[in-house]
């Protein structure tokens, strides 16, 4: 999810610390449903005044309109709106009329309501990921998976828009990176070089500390930002297990029996002693205000925070930069990524075919350059050889080598449905050192069984 141009940013903190609280990342903008805009057939008079010799591309083209349902936050409306404008004039024969939602679980409800009834709009922006698997793709999404565009993005986003081995989402917008900021100044002062390993890591933040410089920030006044250590460990776990994912959802695989799995909590626990003196108390804006000002050297967060430190503090964003969490072997370093939202067509929809197209320039460097003159990344994008805008700060840029070697991998709340309530109280014992992290790796495990059973997951 890209985050708005200066000016909004505090905003869409707000916004998006919520989402990560509850389901992940809601992205969208709509249409109108109705069907009285569909462009009449050729009439009688008309089809027996044509030539047989004439041929199909001298016949003027038939308009059609199709309809886009999104959510109504202000950014998934600019960017519904930059695609819209940049689409229609490149296809003039075709207009897209854009309806709003309400964003969160009531958007949610919209969107499972419009399905189930019959009446969704040709084309919706929605979720990637678990929530788009709750959808009941098979029955209501139509299956992009040859769709010629699909070549173009990247295989960890395809992931989150994959259902019993089919691709239903084109991205609409930028990802965002879980892992750790630093300081670019205190690593020069200290004659730091970036960690490639979990131990590298912490040898920097004992020598950080040494120093006098408090060597990671915490912020658990927002407790939902003490899971990021363990939520940012996802690309490690999958490197060494790659069917935790799928064998986690079908009650298999455990996090206290499953030694990737495991070493999140454990990576946790070993920062105790490292962070602020007033991290129970200290706030996320607190946190990216240390970083900014050097009074920190370290603050593991999602990238969506880089648009309020360019706001905020715009002299010290190039002294800040931006590593992947690491694991335990350097040849394996790569980072944990919150996809783009997608586009989805309606199974059922009237104008397929120009909903095809819709999806196919989305999908595309123009499309994503489109989006990039309302909604600033906070990542680099997910369809190949879409560049990056030319004012986004370095510590954007950063992320770039990680995807151009392919070493991304989604969060788990992508590719799974489980995740347990309880997440940030049980981070925040093992962050605070009051739980140790094989403890707190089982607490979890029974903290998810309820929510999978909800969920009607086979296997619990």
């Amino acid at each position: 999810m890209g985050m708005s141009n200066t000016g909004k940013s505090k905003k869409y903190v707000t916004v998006l610390s919520s989402a990560l609280l509850f389901a992940g990342l809601l992205a969208g903008c709509g249409g109108s449903n109705n069907n009285d805009n569909a462009s009449p057939s050729v009439s009688a008079s008309q089809s027996e005044s044509a030539s047989p010799a004439e041929t199909e591309s001298s016949k003027p083209q038939e308009k059609v309109t199709i309809s886009l349902l999104v959510d109504n936050s202000q950014d998934a409306v600019s960017v519904a709106k930059a695609l819209v404008d940049a689409f229609q004039a490149k296809n003039p024969n075709i207009t897209v009329e854009t309806e709003t939602r309400p964003a969160g679980s009531e958007g949610d409800n919209f969107v499972k309501t419009r399905l189930s009834t019959g009446d969704m709009n040709d084309v919706f922006f929605y979720n990637s990921g678990s929530l788009m698997q709750a959808l009941n793709p098979e029955q209501n999404i139509l299956d992009v998976t040859n769709e010629p565009w699909e070549a173009d993005v990247i295989d960890s986003f395809k992931q989150t828009v994959t259902f019993n081995g089919k691709q239903y989402g084109a991205p609409t917008n930028a990802t965002m990176g879980g892992g750790w900021f630093y300081n670019k100044k205190i690593y020069a002062q200290l004659g730091l070089s970036v960690p490639k390993t979990w131990a590298e890591l912490m040898e920097n933040n004992k020598k950080i500390k040494e120093a006098g410089i408090t060597a990671i920030i915490g912020t658990y006044k927002d407790t939902w930002t003490s899971q990021l250590i363990m939520l940012a460990d996802y690309y490690n776990v999958q490197a060494e297990a790659p069917n935790f994912a799928a064998d986690y959802t079908a009650n298999k695989a455990k996090y206290a029996t499953t030694p990737a799995a495991l070493r999140s909590f454990q990576k946790l626990e070993e920062t105790v002693g490292y962070m602020n003196k007033d991290y129970l108390a200290a706030t996320l804006d607190s946190g990216i205000k240390m970083l900014a000002e050097g009074k920190g050297a370290h603050y593991p967060m999602l990238t969506f925070i880089i648009p309020t430190i360019a706001q905020n503090n715009p002299e010290a964003i190039n002294d800040i930069g931006f590593f992947a969490q690491p694991g335990d072997d350097a040849d394996k370093n790569g980072v944990t990524v919150w996809m783009s939202p997608a586009a989805y067509i309606y199974k059922n929809s009237q104008h397929v075919e120009e909903a095809k197209k819709f999806l196919a320039f989305i999908a595309s460097p123009e499309g994503m350059a489109a989006v990039g003159t309302v909604s600033q990344p906070t990542g680099p994008y997910v369809v190949k050889g879409a560049a990056m805008p030319d004012n986004v700060p370095q510590v954007v840029k950063d992320m770039l080598p990680y995807f151009d070697s392919g070493k991304t991998a989604p969060a788990l709340e992508y590719v799974s449905p489980i995740k347990g309530p309880s997440l940030e109280q049980i981070t925040v014992e093992v962050g605070a050192g009051k739980r140790k992290a094989a403890d707190a790796a089982a607490m979890y495990d029974k903290d998810v069984e309820k929510q999978a059973q909800q969920l009607g997951l086979a296997g619990w």
